[in-house]
């Protein structure tokens, strides 16, 4: 058993949430974004809300300025080659002003979140504004 799981919790109820929300983005054709954090005061890793985003902009909105996030995209693209393409990503959102004891604490659990989701990569943004160039982003590998 690693230390992130034993630290952190992913309720089953939370589990299941993610395969299902995987599982139904595979072949969608708008984008779709779940929001989650971390309750400091239980370790538990939960959705922040009840949305799932379909707009960038909404989420970009959505996304607080002083606190991390994970943030689960599944953003249908079509590539150069003409070939539709629907990554699923996970979105480590980490504002430079958010306290030291918070950015531990999602570091922490970034590879739980990461496993338990079942993402294919992991893209690391300092701001909100940086889901803006999210498509630029997929279609590369950095």
């Amino acid at each position: 058993m690693s230390s992130e799981s034993r630290l952190y919790t992913i309720s089953p109820e939370t589990k299941t949430a993610l395969r299902k929300f995987r599982l139904s983005t595979s072949r969608a054709k708008d984008a779709q974004a779940i929001i989650y954090e971390i309750d400091k005061s239980s370790m538990d890793i939960k959705r922040a809300d009840d949305e799932v985003y379909t707009s960038i902009q909404e989420l970009s909105d959505e996304l607080p300025d002083n606190t991390p996030r994970f943030v689960l995209l599944s953003y249908p693209l079509t590539l150069a080659s003409g070939r539709l393409s629907v990554p699923y990503v996970m979105i480590n959102y980490l504002p430079p002003t958010c306290s030291s004891e918070m950015r531990m604490l999602y570091a922490g659990a970034k590879e739980l979140m990461r496993n338990q989701s079942e993402v294919n990569r992991i893209i690391e943004i300092d701001s909100a504004d940086d889901l803006e160039d999210i498509e630029e982003k997929l279609k590369g590998e950095d």
